[in-house]
């Protein structure tokens, strides 16, 4: 670990590649509903075209406006990693634009986050290579730091720790621990086949809606 200017912290072992490709084909949605709902990030939006992202957190933490950090976080991030990325909200300058995203994508990660603004939009939205952030601005980053990478950092009001899967779809944002996935993944896809049994309910025109009945009764008001 290097005090420096930019604290340096080694990555995280990356995600075993099955439990990936599992979550490729889940919903964020899905896996929301099995960690309670009251996870995820807030206020992050998409902006690339519509893909999945999941992949190993590699974390950084930067001031706002300032990209120094991020700047040596690619050395840190293999390919299938997500760069995620704490400026603590701030949106007076971008953090990245289409230059750096496109590297980004060049090198094999599997998206990038930023809880900070971005540039170039226009052009993100034309890839699919997945770009979440807070807003937009037309004016550049410095690179002056301080920075630090791979420490436990916030996104959107979302946790975020070196290591963590984190999924993201055109829903939002999710992470959470690797020790966690199995279980997450059984549930969502017991939930999947539960809803879909439901959709089908709803084709045939025979949507059972007595569980209504039940919910009203506890309401406490």
């Amino acid at each position: 670990m290097s005090n420096t200017g930019i604290v340096k912290n080694p990555s995280a072992p990356q995600v075993d590649s099955a439990v990936i490709t599992k979550l490729r084909a889940i919903p964020v949605a899905l896996l929301s509903d099995q960690l309670h709902r009251n996870c995820g990030s807030i206020g992050l939006i998409p902006y690339h075209a519509p893909a999945p992202m999941v992949g190993t957190a590699v974390t950084v933490k930067t001031r706002g406006g300032d990209n120094l950090a991020i700047l040596r976080a690619y050395d840190f991030c293999r390919p299938g990693d997500v760069m995620v990325v704490d400026a603590g909200g701030d949106i007076s300058n971008a953090l990245v634009g289409g230059i750096m995203t496109l590297g980004a994508a060049s090198l094999g990660l599997a998206g990038m986050v930023l809880d900070g603004a971005i540039r170039d939009v226009a052009e993100i939205r034309q890839r699919t290579f997945p770009v979440y952030a807070r807003g937009v601005t037309h004016r550049g980053p410095y690179k002056d730091g301080p920075g630090a990478i791979n420490v436990p950092i916030t996104v959107g009001g979302m946790p975020v720790n070196a290591g963590d899967i984190i999924v993201g779809d055109q829903d939002g944002l999710l992470a959470f621990p690797p020790s966690l996935a199995a279980t997450v993944i059984e549930k969502a896809l017991a939930q999947e086949q539960k809803e879909h049994g439901t959709i089908h309910a709803i084709r045939e025109g025979r949507w059972d809606r007595a569980f209504v009945d039940a919910l009203e009764a506890r309401c406490a008001n």
